[in-house]
Parts: C-alpha cells; structure tokens; sequence
C-alpha cells in the first residue's frame, strides 16, 4: 500500500513538473511570435495592434479559465462558446429591452451562465451522459435560445453608454478595461483552483475519481460545482464579447469554445485530467490571438489560419501525451 502510495504522488509530481515545463515552453512560444511578427510586419508593431492583441484575448481568456476547471476534471465543455452569446442576449434583454439598469443586467448574464453550466453538471454526475454529448447538446440548446429570445437580430447598446465606458474605457496605460477585467478575473480564477476545496477537488476529481468517491467526497456535487464556474465565467465572456461589438449578436460564439478548449490546453492542462493552471490557460490565449491576428496582417488567407492554428493544437496535445507516458 505505501509503494502504491509513492508511486502515485511520484507520478503525480512528473506530472506537474511536465507542466511547469510545457507552460514555460508556452510562454517562449508566446515571446518569439511576438518578436516574429514584429520583425517581419511594420503593422504587427503597432500600439493599436498590440492593444487589439489583449483585447482579442480577454474574452477567449475568460472563456478558457472556465473551460481549464472542467478539462482539470477530465472533463470537456462544447458549449462554452454558444453560452457566451445566451447570456450576451441576455444582458441586452434586460439592459435594452427591459430598460433596467445595467447593475442588474449584468448580474443576470452571469446568473444565466453559471445555471447553463449547473444543468450541464447535472446531465453529467447525475444523468451519466458523457460530458461530449452533454455538452453538445447545450451548444445546440443554447445557440437555439439565444436566436429565439433576440428574434435573431442584434440587440444594441446605444441607450447605454456607460455600458460601453465600463468596459472599453481605457483608465490606465490606455488599455481598455476588458484587458484588466480578464487579468483580475483571472487572479481569482487561480486563487480558487489553488487555494479553495472547489479548486482541490477538481484536481482529486480529474487524478482520480473513483478514489475520490471512495474516500467520502460528494463527487456529484462538486462536479456540478465545477461546470457551474465554468458556466460562469461564460456569462462574463458574454458581458466582455457584448461590450466590445456594443452589441448583443445572437450569431456569434461558434468555434469560441475550440479556441477556449486550445488555450487551456496550449497552456499545460491535460485533457487526461488532474494538470493545469490558469496562468498557462492566459498563456496559450495570448498564444491563439497572437496567431489569428499576426497571421491576418501578414495576409494568410482564412483557410491557412484554420490550417496552423489546428496544427498547433494538435502539437500541444501531443506534448501531453509525450508527457503522460514519461510520468506513467
């Protein structure tokens, strides 16, 4: 029993050291497109260009905090992107077409996220419906409700301007404020996932669940827990990806949650479960929207972005089987 014992936390400690490295990997990644692109494009190095940089990257950040809970849980969430435009209608509904002040709106969008995301736990710890199927299932339910309830046409801002001001202002250094909301959510997010029960369960949960039952703990419960934040910060991608197009688009948030699932992992989250940080997720955000963007200015067609974007993924998730099978 205490062999078993050493060897698991051995295991567990290969693990994480191959996850410091592959996040460390990350950010030179991160650094030599930057230096890349720079060099090769007069535009890319533009104060306007970097500014777009960070604010493409808070919303594709928020949503990929989220998903980093639930791949940490060796789970997975499709519907992240398709939440993001629910509960963006949803806080146009209340703000617009209601008329109510944005201090309950914005509570509303979140509050619509967060229950998108408990019903996702609940089809999954209690219904026993894999979390692909489940999950796909809600980005066909939500994208459908988010068209239903706009009648499939844009909700704009344009009676609230303070909506705007909030979030794309720029109170410091120039930099719109959606680049600090991310930051600051993304300090809570790692706070939480280091520091709390939610946080430990998470990685006891994608390490091993059946022992994790075993030992007492209401594993059900706290996976719906976790499906829950993510379907929370979801609702606050809605909010961002609202106040950066001044507008609710019922259309948007197809493919979102690829990139969401790409940043986690890019980042050093396991798709195996039981690794990850939410520093490596923002990591590999930066990472996707240094790409899209430095691959537009240097005019690669759309097709050939799809095309490199997807090889980089599938690069970064064959470091982690690399890494899987060192640590085994």
């Amino acid at each position: 029993m205490q062999t078993t014992k050493t060897t698991s936390r051995s295991r567990m400690q290969s693990l994480v050291k191959g996850e410091s490295l592959q996040r460390f990997l990350a950010l030179g990644a991160l650094v030599l497109l930057l230096v890349f692109f720079s060099v090769i494009s007069a535009p890319f190095r533009t104060t306007e260009n970097y500014t777009s940089i960070l604010v493409a990257t808070a919303v594709n950040g928020v949503l990929a905090m989220g998903a980093t809970f639930v791949i940490i849980t060796a789970g997975i969430d499709l519907s992240v992107g398709t939440t993001m435009t629910f509960c963006s209608v949803i806080l146009g509904l209340v703000v617009t077409n209601a008329g109510l002040p944005l201090w309950l709106g914005v509570p509303a969008a979140l509050a619509a996220g967060a229950l998108v995301g408990a019903v996702n736990g609940i089809l999954i710890a209690k219904a026993k419906i894999p979390p692909f199927i489940a999950t796909l299932g809600m980005l066909n339910v939500t994208r459908g409700l988010a068209q239903i309830l706009s009648d499939v046409k844009p909700i704009y801002f344009e009676g609230t301007p303070q909506f705007y001001d909030l979030f794309m202002g720029k109170s410091f250094f120039g930099i719109p404020n959606v680049v600090f909301i991310m930051f600051g959510a993304g300090i809570i997010a790692s706070l939480v996932l280091t520091r709390t029960v939610l946080g430990r369960y998470a990685f006891a949960l994608g390490s091993n669940e059946e022992a994790t039952r075993l030992s007492g703990v209401n594993v059900d419960a706290w996976k719906i827990a976790v499906y829950s934040v993510a379907g929370l910060f979801a609702g606050l991608g809605g909010i961002l990806i609202a106040a950066r197009m001044t507008s609710a688009q019922p259309s948007v948030g197809m493919g979102y949650e690829l990139d969401a699932i790409a940043a986690a992992v890019i980042g050093g989250t396991s798709l195996s479960g039981g690794v990850g940080s939410i520093v490596g997720t923002i990591i590999g955000a930066f990472i996707i929207s240094t790409l899209t963007i430095g691959l537009s200015i240097v005019g690669v067609p759309d097709q050939w972005k799809l095309v490199i974007t997807g090889v980089v993924i599938i690069g970064a998730v064959f470091l982690d089987i690399l890494r899987r099978r060192r640590s085994a």
